[in-house]
């Protein structure tokens, strides 16, 4: 499935994060981390129904860029000031996927434009209230990598 409470594994159990300072950013390291693309969504105050067991974690702060929630900025383990009434939940809905144009992206938003499906394409980078391309002078397998990160692929 792509939705639900999101729930780690840390010390030989699964608990659930507390809501504090979750957001889209966030959302979108779980549904990367899941290997799930689409319109990453956070959801707030137990909406997906209330854990059990230990708050593992709370006051996650990620970029949206990293790999994994162990990458975020974040409480220590097991320390938390929650109930479980704020349980995190997160959406990686592959059906609301923004359609282009948008004027919802945000500046150095990347597409694929293009290729043969959602996988491979001429990048384009949102800049300006605008699409457009990026040169290949300096381009490397590295920058390929940040790409189709970027746009939650592994």
């Amino acid at each position: 499935t792509f939705e639900g409470r999101v729930e780690v594994y840390h010390d030989g159990k699964w608990g659930t994060i507390c809501d504090d300072r979750w957001d889209d950013r966030d959302a979108e390291v779980v549904c990367r981390q899941l290997g799930l693309s689409g319109n990453p969504k956070a959801l707030s105050w137990a909406h997906y129904g209330q854990g059990s067991g230990p708050i593992l974690l709370d006051e996650v702060e990620c970029s949206g860029n990293e790999l994994s929630l162990d990458q975020c900025k974040k409480s220590d383990w097991g320390q938390q000031n929650c109930d479980h009434i704020e349980d995190a939940g997160v959406s990686c809905d592959p059906f609301t996927v923004l359609t282009f144009p948008s004027p919802c992206f945000a500046e150095g938003s990347v597409r694929l434009a293009g290729g043969r499906g959602p996988h491979e394409g001429r990048v384009e980078v949102y800049y300006n209230g605008d699409w457009g391309t990026v040169c290949d002078d300096g381009w490397t397998d590295l920058s390929a990598q940040v790409v189709c990160r970027q746009l939650g692929f592994r």
